[in-house]
C-alpha cells in the first residue's frame, strides 16, 4: 500500500510527518514525500523517497534566516519579526494580512504538479498537513481524499464559533485589550473569507464539476477519513467540539541521540532554552535567558538560532551554546524547558516529562501556553519586556515537585497515545 505525504518545506512541519512516513515504510508499504527542495535532505536522511512540490515562497530547513529567503520573501519575514516586537495583536494582525500570500501560494501550479504526482505515484492513501491549504484544495479538485494531520494546537482547526488565526485561549500573563481583540477577530474573519473566495474561484475555474470546498481552515479530513492531531489529548480543551473520527496521537517526536554533545557542567538545574526555527531571531529574549542563567546558577543549554552568539552577552560557566541543539535528546536530561510554545517543542517536552516555561509569540502558541498552564506542567510569560526576575521565578516554580510530578503523568499519557504507530493505524484504516 503506497502512502503519499504532502508537506510544506518547513522542517517543523515536515519532521513530524516523516515519523509517520518512516513508520509506514517499515510496516505498511511504500512512501513518497512531496515537499520543496530546501527540505529534500531531511526526507532523504529518513531514507524515504522525495518528489518536488513547492507549496510556498519561503523555506525553512531548520534555522530560518531572512537572508536565505527568495527576493521579496526576505522583507516579508523581516516584517513578521518586527511585528513580534510590537506584541501579540500586531503579530496576529500581520499574519492575518499575509494569509492569502502565505497559505494559498500558486494554486494553479500546485494543482498541476500534484496532479502529476498522483498520476505517477498512484497512492492508496494520502496524508497532508492541515495548513497546506493549497495542497488540500488541489487534492479536493483532483478528487483525491486525504487525511489531514493537525501539527499545531488543536484549535488550528477551528471549532464552531472560532475563527482561524484568533487564539482560542490566552495564558494569564497575556491579556489583550478587548477592543483590539475584537478588531483582530474581524480581520481574521475577513482573511478567512478572502481565502475561501480565492479557493472557490480556483475550483470553479479548474474543477467545476467538484463540489464546493468552503472554508479550508475549518474543514477536517473529507469523506469520513480520520483527522489526526499530533498533540496530547490533555492539551485539548474538552469543551471544544472535534470533527468525527478525531485521533490524538500524543507526539510525533523523532528519536534522537545526544551523540557527542557535552551536557553543561555544574550543580544547578539544567535549563534548556530554545525558541524554535523561526523565533531564534529574537535575540533580546535569548539574552535575557542568559542573564537569568548567570544570576540563578542554572546549567544552561541554549540554541541561538539565527541570533549571533555575541548578542547573547556574557555566558555562565560551562554553558552549552549552539545554533541548533539536539533538542529531543536534551529534553531527556533537562529539568526545565524554556520555549516559544510551538507545538513541536511543547509536545516533545510533554513526551519527555519536562516542565516548561512558555514564551508565546504568534499563532497557536498562545493557546498552547494556556494549555501548559491549565494542565499544570509549567507557566507562561510575555516575551516582550521579559525580565530576568520573571524568568528566574517561573523556572523556580517549574522545578516544584508538584509540577514535575504532573509533567511525568503527562509523559505517561503521551506514551500511551501511540505516536506514529497510532497515526499509521488510523490512516491505513481509512
Amino acid at each position: 500500500m503506497t502512502l503519499l505525504v504532502v508537506s510544506p518545506a518547513y522542517a517543523s512541519h515536515l519532521l513530524p510527518l516523516l515519523q509517520i512516513a518512516r513508520r509506514w515504510l517499515g510496516t505498511r508499504g511504500e512512501v513518497v514525500v512531496a515537499t520543496g527542495p530546501a527540505t529534500r535532505h531531511l526526507v532523504e536522511a529518513a531514507v524515504v523517497a522525495w518528489t518536488d512540490l513547492r507549496l510556498g515562497r519561503g523555506r525553512n530547513a531548520g534555522v530560518i534566516e531572512v537572508a536565505d529567503q527568495p527576493a521579496g520573501e526576505d522583507a516579508h519575514l523581516q516584517a513578521f519579526f518586527d511585528a513580534t516586537r510590537a506584541g501579540p495583536i500586531a503579530t496576529l494582525t500581520y499574519q492575518a494580512d499575509a494569509r492569502r500570500h502565505d497559505l494559498l501560494y500558486d494554486p494553479d501550479g500546485v494543482l498541476d504538479r500534484l496532479g502529476e504526482i498522483v498520476r505517477d505515484v498512484r497512492p492508496e492513501r494520502v496524508v497532508v498537513d492541515h495548513v497546506a491549504f493549497g495542497a488540500r484544495l488541489a487534492l479536493h479538485a483532483l478528487g483525491v481524499p486525504a487525511v489531514s494531520v493537525v501539527l499545531v494546537h488543536p484549535s488550528a482547526l477551528p471549532a464552531p464559533g472560532e475563527v482561524y488565526g484568533l487564539p482560542s485561549a490566552w495564558p494569564a500573563a497575556i491579556t489583550p485589550d478587548p477592543t483590539e481583540l475584537e478588531t483582530l477577530r474581524r480581520r481574521c474573519r475577513e482573511s478567512v473569507d478572502e481565502l475561501a473566495a480565492a479557493a472557490a474561484e480556483v475550483l470553479a475555474r479548474r474543477a467545476p464539476g467538484r463540489p464546493p470546498i468552503g472554508d479550508l481552515t475549518s474543514r477536517p479530513s473529507p469523506d469520513g477519513l480520520p483527522t489526526v492531531y499530533a498533540s496530547p489529548l490533555a492539551l485539548h480543551d474538552p469543551a471544544r467540539a472535534l470533527p468525527p473520527r478525531s485521533v490524538f496521537v500524543g507526539s510525533l517526536a523523532r528519536a534522537e541521540s545526544i551523540g557527542e554533545t557535552v551536557l553543561p557542567a555544574g550543580d544547578g538545574p539544567l535549563v534548556l532554552v530554545a525558541l524554535g526555527s523561526f523565533l531564534g531571531a529574537r535575540g533580546d529574549v535569548l539574552a535575557t535567558a542568559v542573564r537569568a542563567a548567570s544570576q540563578a546558577g542554572w546549567r544552561l543549554a541554549i540554541a541561538t538560532g539565527s541570533t549571533p552568539g555575541e548578542r547573547l552577552g556574557a555566558l555562565p560557566p560551562g554553558a552549552l551554546v549552539a545554533r541548533h541543539l539536539p533538542q529531543v535528546a536534551l529534553l531527556g536530561h533537562a529539568d526545565v524547558f524554556v520555549n516559544h510554545g510551538g507545538n513541536g517543542s511543547v509536545t516533545e517536552a510533554a513526551a519527555a516529562g519536562a516542565p516548561q516555561v512558555v514564551l508565546p509569540v504568534s499563532t497557536d502558541q498562545f493557546a498552547l501556553a494556556a494549555a501548559v498552564e491549565a494542565v499544570g506542567v509549567g507557566a507562561a510569560l510575555a516575551p516582550n519586556g521579559l525580565t530576568v526576575e520573571q524568568l528566574v521565578a517561573s523556572v523556580t516554580s517549574a522545578l516544584a515537585p508538584s509540577v514535575r510530578r504532573r509533567a511525568g503523568e503527562l509523559a505517561e499519557e503521551v506514551a500511551s497515545s501511540g505516536g506514529a504507530a497510532a497515526a499509521v493505524a488510523a490512516i491505513a484504516a481509512g
